[in-house]
């Protein structure tokens, strides 16, 4: 199954009090270490979020169209410019999600008859920016969006998404510097 690569990256990092997509990682960025992830399970990746802010990190970026909506336009936006009809969409900030997690994410989404596959995260509830979405979910978004209904869990529950059990730490976040230090002092 062809598919297309997507990382989230436009968000205004309130709570860390800097950039995270521009944290620096492993000898790289967080974006960049997300986006070279997603591009070993997809075969291709781009970046959702400001090209002036990110264009220098050497990868395709495209601004969230419409502006100021949140993780919904990011994904709005990537099925809008995609080229397939698969799409792995996953947050910048999830710096332990795995390669094969998103692959078995793509497999399933291959053998399923729903617009839209998503990991389950840390709660018991599906995690709407790690997952693959069909283009045939834009309507529903762009209505969304007119709407004001930016919730992502909400939207991709009417979506009529497909829940697929994963190891719940891969799906975790950082949106504080203390989220932050913690990761960076577990053993790689």
């Amino acid at each position: 199954m062809q598919a297309s690569g997507f990382v989230l990256a436009g968000g205004a990092s309130k709570r860390m009090g800097q950039d995270k997509a521009l944290l620096p990682y492993r000898g790289t960025t967080l974006a960049e270490h997300v986006a070279k992830t997603v591009s070993e399970a997809a075969g291709s990746v781009a970046l959702i979020g400001d090209p002036d802010r990110l264009g220098h990190l050497g990868l395709a970026v495209f601004p969230d169209e419409p502006p100021s909506c949140g993780p919904a336009s990011g994904i709005y936006t990537a099925l809008r410019v995609t080229e397939t009809d698969w799409n792995l969409v996953v947050a910048c900030d999830m710096p332990a999600v795995s390669t094969d997690i998103l692959r078995e994410l793509l497999q399933r989404a291959g053998t399923t008859e729903r617009n839209c596959v998503a990991a389950i995260g840390p709660y018991g509830q599906p995690e709407p920016l790690c997952a693959v979405y069909h283009r045939r979910c834009l309507p529903a978004l762009g209505r969304a969006i007119r709407d004001k209904r930016l919730r992502m869990r909400d939207l991709i529950k009417e979506i009529g998404a497909l829940w697929i059990k994963v190891d719940p730490g891969a799906l975790a976040t950082v949106n504080t510097p203390a989220e932050w230090a913690d990761f960076e002092a577990k053993p790689s």
